[in-house]
């Protein structure tokens, strides 16, 4: 499934099945690119967070069986902390990676993330499973939509710069 947003417009979440939310955010660049944004330290390390939280590790392993970790600081001194595992790496079309926060007692999400490329534009859908509906409900009433929606503002900007591969 792939949703086609027009030029300009945020962030959709929605929440497909009881323990899933779906993230669908349409880009002004090939596939190839926001793939690569994605999935390439150098990349993530200009876009990846809300604003005012900036990416200070961030380890890819990019291959089935490969670990990936982030670390991210914010306002306050806060930090967050979460990696997983990636399952498949299809590139530049479709990411699955195993997900586990930090000091979240709620156990690990699975991610897939789907890119869809028309007319030199990116449909980006990613779905995220939870183990339970309480888990996917509470992270529904964070402050996930707001934050997710920055970080890809920020991407966006990124994209549009347009010098970098």
């Amino acid at each position: 499934m792939s949703t086609w947003q027009p030029r300009g417009a945020g962030l959709v979440v929605s929440a497909p099945s009881d323990t899933e939310v779906l993230l669908s955010r349409t880009f002004d660049a090939p596939r190839r690119r926001v793939f690569d944004a994605f999935t390439r330290p150098e990349l993530l390390r200009q876009w990846h967070g809300a604003r005012g939280w900036r990416l200070t590790v961030c380890e890819i392993d990019l291959r089935p069986g490969g670990a990936w970790r982030f670390v991210s600081h914010g306002p306050g001194g806060a930090e967050m902390g979460y990696g997983g595992v990636f399952h498949e790496v299809d590139a530049p079309a479709r990411l699955v990676q195993s997900e586990i926060r930090d000091g979240w007692e709620a156990g690990e999400a699975l991610v897939t993330t789907v890119f869809h490329e028309r007319d030199g534009r990116t449909a980006m859908n990613t779905t995220v499973r939870y183990p339970t509906r309480a888990i996917r409900d509470s992270v529904l009433r964070s402050p996930m939509r707001r934050g997710a929606g920055e970080s890809y503002d920020r991407l966006d900007d990124l994209l549009s710069e347009g010098d970098h591969p």
